[in-house]
């Protein structure tokens, strides 16, 4: 699986699994479009080289996000690749307490980014006759649990929106597909959780493998799939 000329946008790139992603990809020889909130927080993981663009963007305005692809077409001539990586995770209360708080903040981090990123780069992927979307679901979208409903219906609007877009998209040599990791293996994970044993759950290398391969031509006959990574044990 080699990158080497493609060009890959990452959102999220500033975390623990955007960086993961970024590394991943960009040892296969791609460019990368590394966009997060705050540039500052993207510069703490290293300089931008030359086949690296570095963009402070807020994802849930939609001309930020349209601004930063422009500057990446620029930059690179095409994206053929977007990895939705933003998004985030909150208990609630019971659904029938939740405020309207809780459900937009999970619902804009989790879903309005990724509209606002595939609406602004998959154009450019149907002029060029094709790309790859990797999104980021959640295994725990699957079904509904106790005080995770607003996060669960967030990132189970994610899968939807990842199958309606494959359907739509695979005549036009565009893939779209999404992974459903359970607790990811990151420091604040085991702040949270100090009793939990971290071993069961799914490091960002591992993930981050899982995504290359959903964006490589190894995965071209894989469409609107949502794939569980729940880890090695």
């Amino acid at each position: 699986m080699e990158f080497n000329g493609r060009t890959v946008l990452i959102t999220g790139a500033a975390g623990n699994l955007g960086r993961a992603v970024g590394s991943a990809f960009g040892a296969l020889g791609a460019n990368l479009v590394l966009v997060d909130r705050r540039r500052e927080d993207l510069e703490a993981h290293g300089p931008a080289g030359p086949q690296c663009l570095m963009a402070a963007t807020d994802l849930l305005s939609q001309e930020a996000v349209r601004s930063t692809v422009a500057a990446a077409l620029e930059r690179f001539a095409c994206i053929d690749v977007l990895c939705n990586i933003a998004g985030g995770f909150r208990m609630g209360e019971a659904v029938h307490e939740c405020p309207d708080a809780t459900f937009d903040f999970l619902f804009d981090i989790n879903t309005r980014s990724l509209l606002h990123s595939v609406r602004a780069v998959v154009p450019q992927m149907i002029a060029n006759g094709g790309g790859k979307v990797v999104n980021i679901g959640a295994f725990a979208a699957q079904r509904g649990a106790a005080y995770m409903g607003a996060y669960s219906a967030s990132k189970s609007a994610v899968i939807r929106l990842t199958e309606a877009m494959a359907a739509e998209l695979r005549d036009k040599g565009i893939n779209v597909n999404c992974v459903l990791p359970t607790i990811i293996d990151t420091p604040e994970n085991r702040s949270a959780m100090p009793e939990a044993d971290p071993a069961r759950w799914v490091s960002p290398h591992d993930l981050a493998q899982v995504i290359v391969f959903l964006a490589s031509d190894r995965a071209r006959a894989i469409h609107g799939a949502a794939l569980p990574v729940t880890g090695l044990s």
